[in-house]
């Protein structure tokens, strides 16, 4: 049995190409996630996303997983799986809170605060703050251009709610 492969078109890829502009355009974007991250790791030793849980976390003392969560934007079981590793490393602590023992109260101690000073901001990652900068219709019209972008990729929609500081739990 012999392999066919599907060759893709071909395209014009000079520097006018606005295929080859809009795909250097999210190399700029990734390659400046990545190096945040980078940093973030280096000089805090916690993943983008943990530090944002971390940060979070001292924003909102008391908080319940299912709160972290939905200020992460981000599903119960990976604000959990985040917070496992927060707790483990002495970040978070806690408590049982209320009536209901299975509700917890979340608190960051304070080797999580000495992480949190020495680490880069911002907390949330630069491409949430750089979207938090533009207006109401820049971000309509680049959602609805990146829909488009999605379809032709057809990606796993579950993906949407995974941080991009996300380590490997």
């Amino acid at each position: 049995m012999s392999k066919t492969s599907v060759k893709p078109p071909v395209r014009n890829t000079t520097r006018n190409d606005p295929a080859a502009e809009a795909l250097r355009r999210f190399r700029l974007i990734f390659n400046a996630v990545k190096t945040h991250f980078r940093e973030v790791e280096k000089k805090a030793g916690l993943a983008g996303a943990q530090l944002w849980a971390l940060s979070v976390v001292r924003g909102t003392p008391g908080i319940g997983v299912s709160e972290l969560a939905n200020q992460m934007d981000v599903h119960q079981s990976t604000a959990s799986n985040l917070l496992k590793a927060l707790v483990a490393g002495g970040l978070v602590e806690v408590e049982r809170s209320g009536t209901d023992r299975r509700a917890l109260a979340l608190r960051v101690s304070p080797a999580g605060l000495k992480v949190l000073k020495r680490a880069p901001g911002p907390f949330s990652g630069v491409l949430p703050e750089a979207l938090a900068s533009l207006d109401t219709p820049a971000l309509i019209r680049l959602n609805r251009d990146l829909d488009k972008v999605i379809q032709a990729l057809a990606v796993d929609k579950r993906a949407a709610n995974i941080p991009l500081g996300q380590p490997d739990i």
